[in-house]
């Protein structure tokens, strides 16, 4: 059994979850351990109390409690190897790759990491990724399970931690498709609806919701965060359903969806957020359209542009949409090579 240790997160650390930080140094200690220290504060960082998932950063100091020695505990069983189906299925899903970084279109329906039952998942897969280098891929954001595209991964530590400031400096522009029940009007506008999680969501996030609030309210609502979305509706049939793009100006759980749903208008298949029914009952359409439309979530991230880490260049990623996508598109003769790359453009 060791001592108490006060280790310092080296320079060349990237910023990265605090469990992720343990389970490498002190391979050892199983997640749900981490967990149970954290919650116990035995586990604390540059003093004060923590949970798994915070995130840590060079400089600050971990607290680390008498653990048992490596040799001491049982070898992890062996994990269990990708299957080819697996492996050819996520390495046809890259869109893009060079010695940096690698973008994916995402399938819907692959959630991207695991938690809430998830044992299939693109951090699981990420090993079938590696091609020529001997790092597996990290991700740097993240997609819903029902939500398909673009999908960033850093090829090595250094591009990981340039990426994930990038993305919460706002240095990106992502791009998002959808069909959504109705016709928003006006045909462009901003959501700023505030954001806070429902109560008696389930462990690790498992039936996690979340509640619109006005803005001017977001202060005295404890948990609740300022949220801001752009739209432009592309095409409609009527008024019953229409293509939008969506920039998410911030990075909320479920923004788009929620914000969508609050307007009246939920993305068409989502039924968490705008109930399952096809009707326009008075407060806002039901997700569903009926007849051949597919009942899945019809959301895809079309784009992301960035400025690349390592080369300086900007890199526009584009993700092609699902079958499911491209029947509904077919359906209403929508065609892609009519919408602007970026719509929001003057």
């Amino acid at each position: 059994m060791s001592k108490v240790q006060n280790v310092t997160i080296a320079d060349d650390e990237p910023d990265q979850r605090l469990d992720r930080w343990f389970r490498k140094h002190f391979p050892q200690v199983g997640q749900g351990r981490i967990e149970k220290l954290c919650r116990k504060g035995e586990i604390r960082v540059d003093g004060g109390r923590v949970k798994a998932a915070t995130r840590v950063t060079p400089g600050q100091t971990v607290r680390v409690p008498p653990l048992p020695d490596p040799d001491s505990q049982p070898k992890p069983p062996p994990v269990s190897r990708i299957s080819a189906e697996d492996t050819a299925m996520i390495q046809r899903a890259v869109i893009y790759k060079d010695d940096d970084i690698i973008a994916l279109n995402k399938p819907a329906g692959l959630a991207v990491q695991g938690g809430s039952g998830q044992t299939r998942h693109v951090d699981g897969l990420s090993e079938a990724l590696k091609f020529d280098l001997s790092e597996k891929p990290r991700l740097v954001h993240r997609l819903d399970r029902d939500t398909s595209g673009v999908l960033l991964m850093a090829r090595n530590a250094r591009v990981a931690s340039a990426l994930t400031k990038a993305f919460r400096a706002r240095d990106t522009r992502k791009i998002y498709w959808a069909a959504v029940a109705g016709s928003p009007m006006p045909k462009m506008g901003t959501i700023r609806f505030g954001l806070v999680k429902a109560p008696g969501h389930g462990p690790h996030g498992a039936g996690e919701k979340m509640i619109c609030i006005h803005p001017d309210e977001v202060a005295a609502n404890k948990g609740a965060k300022h949220a801001t979305t752009d739209y432009a509706v592309l095409e409609e049939v009527g008024k019953r359903t229409s293509w939008v793009a969506l920039v998410p100006v911030t990075g909320r759980t479920h923004q788009l969806r929620a914000h969508m749903a609050e307007i009246g208008h939920p993305v068409v298949g989502d039924g968490k957020y705008g109930t399952n029914r096809q009707t326009n009952e008075g407060d806002g359409w039901g997700a569903q359209l009926g007849g051949d439309i597919s009942r899945k979530l019809h959301l895809h991230a079309r784009s992301l542009t960035l400025i690349h880490p390592v080369t300086g260049k900007k890199l526009h990623l584009k993700a092609e949409l699902p079958d499911h996508m491209v029947k509904t598109w077919e359906t209403f003769g929508w065609q892609v090579k009519w919408a602007p790359a970026d719509p929001f453009e003057e």
